[in-house]
């Protein structure tokens, strides 16, 4: 239930177009649904702007397919993260209009197309490893309404690729930044521009990066300004908070 859909639902209670007893039926979900397994959060969208997204990790694929036909019935986009190829096969099946994409290990469903932002976020990775990460990142954001620009493989090791980048980077409104190893590349990056930088550590490299934290802890002791710093391999996060930038520099006046 997004804020639009519910004002057309009370304006056609208000004119008499929608029987009383019909509006309480849709509404009786809200704010949450008991499925036994889950509580799925109805109300999300009109408290965060974005609907409640399913973590597919660590769910058998009926309880996904169940969540996502739930969220459909309700009028609801669908982003689920985390999704084995198993997982995607399954809500496919249901639901053959859902959108997988196997690099981000993403399934998608676009119920009302949310309202696009101006400017865009741009998705930064260090190596082609990093695009897991990135690409979780980047979907996230797509869905949230934002234009993205996927910028792929300009690690440290070579800035003269990063320096080659730096026009899309400086005209983002803010910049997603996902690297492993010793995870330099969002300091490089915040040293070079003015928009906020989300770096997101991923868990690649040798043994001495220990699983991401050694790049974790890289970011964490940066010395350029205007860094945050999500959890390891955390595309979705970096994804959130990058359209949640996004959305106060578009409410900003020119």
């Amino acid at each position: 239930m997004n804020p639009q859909k519910l004002l057309e639902l009370l304006n056609g209670v208000s004119d008499g177009e929608v029987n009383p007893e019909d509006a309480l039926e849709r509404l009786k979900n809200l704010p949450f649904e008991d499925l036994g397994f889950a509580k799925l959060d109805h109300h999300r969208q009109l408290r965060r702007g974005m609907p409640e997204t399913i973590f597919g990790l660590g769910k058998t694929a009926e309880q996904v397919v169940t969540i996502v036909t739930h969220m459909k019935e309700n009028g609801s986009n669908v982003l689920a993260t985390r999704c084995s190829a198993e997982v995607a096969e399954a809500v496919l099946a249901v639901h053959p209009e859902a959108v997988h994409n196997a690099m981000a290990r993403t399934i998608s469903i676009t119920i009302s197309p949310p309202e696009i932002l101006g400017g865009y976020v741009a998705v930064v990775c260090a190596g082609t490893s990093d695009l897991p990460v990135a690409e979780e990142a980047a979907v996230t954001c797509e869905a949230m309404g934002n234009t993205v620009k996927r910028i792929n493989d300009i690690g440290v090791a070579g800035l003269h690729r990063v320096l080659g980048q730096k026009g899309e980077l400086d005209d983002a409104n803010v910049i997603v930044v996902c690297a492993g190893m010793e995870g330099a590349l969002p300091s490089v990056v915040a040293g070079l521009v003015e928009s906020p930088v989300i770096a997101v550590p991923t868990s690649i490299g040798y043994g001495a990066s220990f699983g991401g934290i050694a790049a974790l802890l890289g970011m964490l002791n940066t010395c350029a300004e205007g860094v945050s710093v999500v959890n390891i391999d955390n595309g979705f996060g970096a994804g959130i908070n990058a359209s949640l930038i996004n959305r106060l520099a578009n409410k900003v006046p020119a």
